[in-house]
C-alpha cells in the first residue's frame, strides 16, 4: 500500500512539474503575434474604425497568467481631420489561474499607460464618440433580457483581490471645430488600492484641466458578494484649481438596479471670482466689484431616478446667508417644491454697473430698444410651490424688510399670492398673477399700501424729492409684455392714493395764488426751497394704455383748498394738469368740509417728469370772469365797469 501511495505521489508531482513546465515553455514557443492580425481585423469590423496594435505583444502563464501589448490605436470615422480617436501606449494585466477554479479572482496588476482620447465635434455637428452607426453592417443592439421580478445581479465569484489597478498619465482632448474651442484634461492618473469585496477600496484621482490642477481622494465599499445590492458607503474629497474644496460623505444603495444616493455635501468657502480667474474666465461686471467673492454650501442630498431632495441646506454668499430645503421631481416638467429663508441681501451689488449718461444727448431722448422674443415654453410646464422669507432686502436702492412670498406655478400661470412686506415705516401687501400661456406674459397686480413714508422711498428709488407724507393706497393694475417700454404702453387699471400730513416740495401753491403779480411774471421766490404743506391729498386715478388720469384729485391745507385734474403720460413722461386752488381764512385742514369762496389763480402743471413746470392760468380765469361780466344783465345789476373793477380787485393784490 505504501508503495502505491509513493508512486501515486510521484505521479502527482510529475504532473504538476509538467504543467508548470508547460506554462513556462508554451509562451516561449507560441507565436502570439500570429493572432494579432485576425484580432485587429475583427475589432475593426465590430467598431467600423481602423484598429491596430504594436508588435510588442507578450503572453505569460506562470505563476501569473498575463498579457501585455503596446501602441493600441483606434481610428476615427471618415470625415474627421483627426485620424485617431484613442491611443494607448501600453496595457498590462496579470492574474493567477489556480484560484479561478474556486471562483477567486486574484489580480497582480492591471495597468493602462498613457491613454489619449480625442473627442472632436465637426462643423457639421458630427461627433467622434458616436459609435451608434459604425460599420456598414451595423445592427441595432438586441434588447436586454428582462430579469425576473425581484432578481438581483450578483458576481459569479467568491472573492476579489487586486494588487494595483491604475491608469497613468492619461489625457482627453475636447475639440469643437464649430466654435474653435479646445480644452484638455492632461496628466490624468487614477489609482485604486486594496481592491477587494470585503473591505473599502481606496481611490485617488489627479489631473490638469487646461493646465489647472484637480484632484480627488476617498474610498468606497465594501461592495460585498452581491454587487449592486445593499448599501455602498462613500467618502470623497475633491480639490479644484487650488481654489475650491468639497467633501461628500454618505452612501449609494442598489447601485445597479435602482440606485439611490444619500450624501452630505460640504463646499468650503471659496471665491467664485478667483476660481473663474484661475481657469481663464471672468464674471460679468457688477456694481460692487467685491461682490461674489465668498461662497460656501452645506446640504444633505437624497436622489434617485425620480426625484432629488435637499434638506438642511445653508448657502453663504458674501455677507448673506440662505437656509433652504427643496425637492425636484418629474424632471421633464419639472415639479419643484422649496422653502427659502434669507437673512438679508443687497441685490444692487450684483446688478451690472449703471452706465453714465451719454454726453450731449437730449434730456427727453430715449435709449434704443430692441425687439426680443423670450421662450416661455419651460414656464408653461413648470409646477412650482414654494415660500420665500427675506429679513432685509435692498433692490434698486429701495429698502424692504420682513418680505414674505408664496410662489406657485402650474399650466403657465405663475402667482405671488400673497406677498407681504414692511417698507419705509409702512406695509405693502397684495398678490400678482403672471400668465405666460401666450407669446407675451400678461400680468395682473393688486396692491394695498398703509402708512408708507413716500419721500424717502422716492429719494431711494428715483432720486426725487417732490412729495412728502404718509401714504395709503389701493391699486389694481394689468399689463402685457416683459419689456419696460411695452409694459408702459399696455398699463391699465385704477386705484386711489391718499397722502396724510405731507407736502408738495418744489412749489408754493399758496404763495403763488396769493402773489398774482410774481405768478404772472413767472418769478421764483428766493430763500428756502418752496413747498406746499397739506393735511390731506387724495388722488383717485385710472390708467389706460400708459396714461395716468385723475379727474377729482383734492388737497386740503390750512390756508388752501385745491382740486386737480389732468394726465401724466408714462410712455412720453409728460405732465398735463390743471390745479384750481381756493384761499381760505381758516387754519383748519383735514376734516374741514366747508366750501370756501376765496379767489385763487388756477395753476397749470406741464413739462416732463424730470423737469416739471408750474405757471398761473390767468388766461382761463379771465375768460371765465369775462363771461360772467358780459353775460345777460338782470334789472338793477351793477354796471359793467363796476363788475370789471370787482374782478380785477379779486385777481390783483391790494395796495398796502
Amino acid at each position: 500500500m505504501k508503495a502505491i501511495l509513493k508512486w501515486a505521489g510521484l505521479v502527482v508531482v510529475c504532473v504538476v512539474v509538467v504543467v508548470i513546465a508547460a506554462f513556462l515553455i508554451i509562451p516561449a514557443f507560441v507565436d502570439v503575434k500570429q493572432f494579432k492580425a485576425p484580432l485587429e481585423k475583427y475589432l475593426s469590423e465590430v467598431s467600423g474604425r481602423p484598429v491596430s496594435v504594436g508588435d510588442d505583444v507578450r503572453l505569460s502563464l506562470f505563476p501569473w497568467a498575463g498579457v501585455s501589448f503596446s501602441d493600441l490605436r483606434l481610428g476615427n470615422s471618415p470625415g474627421f481631420v483627426e485620424k485617431e480617436f484613442a491611443v494607448v501606449k501600453s496595457f498590462e494585466v496579470r492574474i493567477r489561474l489556480m484560484p479561478l477554479l474556486s471562483r477567486e479572482v486574484q489580480v497582480d496588476r492591471l495597468i493602462i499607460n498613457e491613454p489619449r482620447i480625442f473627442m472632436v465635434k465637426n462643423q457639421d455637428g458630427r461627433v467622434s464618440w458616436d459609435f451608434g452607426s459604425s460599420g456598414p453592417d451595423a445592427k441595432p443592439p438586441a434588447p436586454a433580457a428582462k430579469s425576473a421580478p425581484g432578481a438581483m445581479p450578483g458576481l459569479p465569484i467568491t472573492s476579489l483581490a487586486v494588487g494595483e489597478l491604475s491608469l497613468r498619465n492619461g489625457s482627453v482632448m475636447r475639440i469643437d471645430h464649430g466654435t474653435g474651442s479646445r480644452h484638455e484634461v492632461s496628466g490624468l492618473n487614477i489609482l485604486l488600492k486594496d481592491v477587494a469585496m470585503d473591505r473599502p477600496v481606496r481611490i485617488s484621482i489627479s489631473a490638469l484641466v487646461d493646465q489647472k490642477p484637480v484632484s480627488a481622494e476617498g474610498r468606497f465599499g465594501p461592495v460585498g458578494a452581491n454587487l449592486g445590492q445593499g448599501t455602498l458607503p462613500l467618502e470623497l474629497k475633491v480639490s479644484a484649481f487650488n481654489q475650491m474644496n468639497l467633501q461628500l460623505n454618505g452612501s449609494v444603495e442598489n447601485l445597479l438596479v435602482a440606485p439611490r444616493i444619500n450624501v452630505s455635501l460640504d463646499v468650503a468657502e471659496f471665491s467664485p471670482r478667483k476660481l473663474l480667474a484661475e481657469i481663464g474666465q471672468s464674471l460679468p461686471p457688477t456694481a460692487d466689484a467685491k461682490a461674489l467673492d465668498r461662497l460656501a454650501l452645506k446640504a444633505a442630498v437624497k436622489a434617485d431616478a425620480k426625484a432629488v431632495a435637499l434638506t438642511g441646506a445653508v448657502l453663504s454668499l458674501d455677507d448673506s446667508k440662505l437656509s433652504f430645503a427643496a425637492t425636484a421631481a418629474e424632471f421633464s416638467k419639472p415639479n419643484l417644491v422649496f422653502d427659502l429663508n434669507l437673512d438679508h441681501i443687497d441685490i444692487d451689488r450684483y446688478l451690472p454697473p449703471k452706465a453714465p449718461a451719454a454726453a450731449g444727448r437730449p434730456a427727453d431722448a430715449k435709449p434704443a430698444t430692441h425687439e426680443r422674443q423670450t421662450d416661455y415654453g419651460p414656464l408653461r410646464t413648470l409646477v412650482l410651490n414654494g415660500t420665500v422669507k427675506i429679513g432685509k432686502l435692498s433692490v434698486n436702492q429701495a429698502r424692504l424688510e420682513d418680505v414674505n412670498l408664496k410662489v406657485t406655478a402650474r399650466d403657465g400661470i405663475l402667482s405671488l399670492d400673497p406677498f407681504v412686506m414692511n417698507l419705509y415705516q409702512g406695509t405693502a401687501s397684495g398678490k400678482s398673477v403672471v400668465n405666460v400661456r401666450g407669446a407675451n406674459p400678461v400680468t395682473d397686480l393688486q396692491l394695498t399700501v398703509a402708512n408708507l413714508q413716500i419721500n424717502p422711498l422716492l429719494k431711494d428709488l428715483a432720486g426725487k424729492d417732490f412729495l412728502e407724507g404718509a401714504t395709503h393706497a389701493q391699486v389694481a393694475l394689468s399689463m402685457t409684455g416683459d419689456d419696460p417700454a411695452r409694459i408702459k404702453q399696455t398699463l391699465n387699471g385704477k386705484g386711489r392714493l391718499d397722502f396724510k400730513d405731507g407736502a408738495i416740495v418744489g412749489v408754493d401753491l399758496a404763495g403763488m395764488v396769493r402773489d398774482v403779480k410774481s405768478g404772472l411774471r413767472g418769478e421764483v421766490p428766493s430763500g428756502p426751497k418752496p413747498r406746499t404743506d397739506f393735511s390731506e391729498l387724495v388722488v383717485p386715478f385710472t390708467l389706460q394704455n400708459g396714461v395716468f388720469h385723475t379727474a377729482e384729485a383734492a388737497m386740503k391745507s390750512p390756508l388752501l383748498r385745491l382740486a386737480a385734474a389732468g394726465n401724466a403720460d408714462l410712455v412720453k413722461e409728460t405732465l398735463d394738469f390743471r390745479v384750481e386752488p381756493k384761499l381760505v381764512s381758516t387754519i383748519k385742514g383735514q376734516g374741514d368740509a366747508k366750501d370756501r369762496s376765496g379767489l385763487g389763480i388756477p395753476i397749470l402743471v406741464s413739462g416732463t417728469f424730470a423737469s416739471p413746470g408750474f405757471r398761473p392760468d390767468v388766461e382761463n380765469l379771465a375768460k371765465d370772469q369775462l363771461k360772467q361780466l358780459l353775460g345777460p344783465s338782470d334789472a338793477g345789476a351793477a354796471p359793467v365797469k363796476e363788475k370789471a373793477s370787482e374782478i380785477l380787485k379779486g385777481i390783483l393784490p391790494r395796495k398796502q
